[in-house]
């Protein structure tokens, strides 16, 4: 695994440090109450939802099916909490919407005493780092404005001043022609806006910094990609402690970024044993894995399943919930899905159909 930065993320990154300021804050992310995520109880129903990389529609269709919100996209669910697994950025054109919903359903969820918890995925530390490669244009467009073409020009104008005065400083030719065709093709339109959005000091940024990595409810841990061996010895806590630590970290130089444990293929955002080991070698490690975060099942994202239905491993207790809701290009076949959990009962939810999930594995051990 690696996080080149990508085209949108290079050349001309330095735009943002220009326009601190020009934009107005909106509303703060919302604060969290006072709960341990990892240590989670409740007799409600839980249903977790996996990677949804901007698929608006197919996302409120499964929200719908679920019976958490209604045809006005209201939370309807009562005291029962959400689990979004992470990555609802990049691929598809409608991510902004996707957290827009989530964010207003953190809000109306709490007042109706349930909760939604939106994890960190992968996708969103990128978005974070400047990888802008699964970037698409819808999302793009979805920043852009009547001021758009404009804020462009004003950056332009700046930069390529900048520009032209070191190039003299310097003593080399410079290009004005060279230089704006190289800038309007790094910097499309809504990219400044983008890059303001989810920096440190943005609307979007410091939501998505105030996301864990992982929560652990009624002893079933739920996170984006999976846990090693070598996290598990960090339990639940250490490792949300861990990702939030590298997340406030990313001020450090690039060149450190890949020694952060939120960017190792071994770490909870990246990782795919739990999806791809073989069962019977991996066995005994897995069931060490269990012991050191006090679970008794994983729910993961991250994987897409080949066929678009959830899938369990280790006998019901590990869950691959990432059914590749985006369809197309990116995931041919895929359909938007969910798991509930109902005390002892885990079902499938789909758009037209509920399957129940065979978990014999998750039975309560009697106390």
């Amino acid at each position: 695994m690696s996080l080149p930065r990508g085209a949108h993320g290079t050349a001309f990154a330095v735009a943002v440090a220009l326009l601190v300021g020009l934009y107005g804050r909106t509303n703060p992310p919302l604060a969290q109450a006072a709960e341990d995520p990892c240590a989670i109880r409740t007799s409600d129903r839980v249903v977790a939802i996996g990677d949804v990389h901007g698929a608006f529609e197919q996302f409120v269709t499964i929200l719908r099916s679920a019976g958490l919100i209604d045809t006005r996209d209201r939370w309807i669910g009562g005291r029962a909490r959400l689990v979004q697994t992470g990555d609802v950025l990049d691929r598809g054109a409608d991510s902004r919407k996707v957290i827009d919903l989530l964010r207003r359903l953190e809000r109306e969820a709490a007042n109706a005493g349930g909760r939604v918890h939106a994890l960190l995925g992968n996708h969103e530390f990128m978005r974070l780092v400047g990888d802008w490669r699964y970037v698409s244009s819808g999302e793009l467009r979805a920043f852009t404005d009547g001021e758009s073409a404009d804020l462009r020009e004003r950056v332009h104008a700046r930069l390529a001043e900048q520009a032209a005065a070191r190039a003299r400083a310097e003593k080399r030719p410079f290009s004005a022609r060279a230089y704006r065709l190289q800038f309007m093709q790094g910097v499309p339109l809504g990219f400044i806006e983008m890059r303001t959005a989810f920096d440190s000091d943005g609307d979007y940024g410091q939501w998505i910094r105030s996301r864990v990595a992982a929560v652990k409810i009624n002893e079933v841990l739920f996170l984006h990609g999976g846990v090693s061996e070598k996290v598990s010895t960090l339990g639940c806590g250490g490792l949300n402690k861990a990702i939030q630590a590298d997340v406030a970290a990313l001020s450090t130089p690039p060149e450190n970024i890949m020694s952060l444990l939120a960017s190792a293929e071994d770490g909870p955002l990246w990782y795919r044993g739990l999806a791809a080991e073989p069962e019977e070698a991996f066995g005994a490690t897995f069931e060490t894995i269990l012991q050191r975060l006090g679970a008794r099942a994983i729910v993961v994202g991250h994987t897409p399943a080949g066929d678009a239905r959830i899938r369990t491993r280790f006998a019901g207790r590990v869950i691959l919930i990432d059914t590749g809701m985006l369809n197309g290009e990116f995931y041919p076949g895929g359909a938007p899905s969910a798991l509930e959990l109902r005390g002892d009962t885990f079902t499938a939810i789909y758009a037209d159909r509920r399957e129940p999930i065979a978990a014999p594995a998750l039975v309560p051990e009697t106390r």
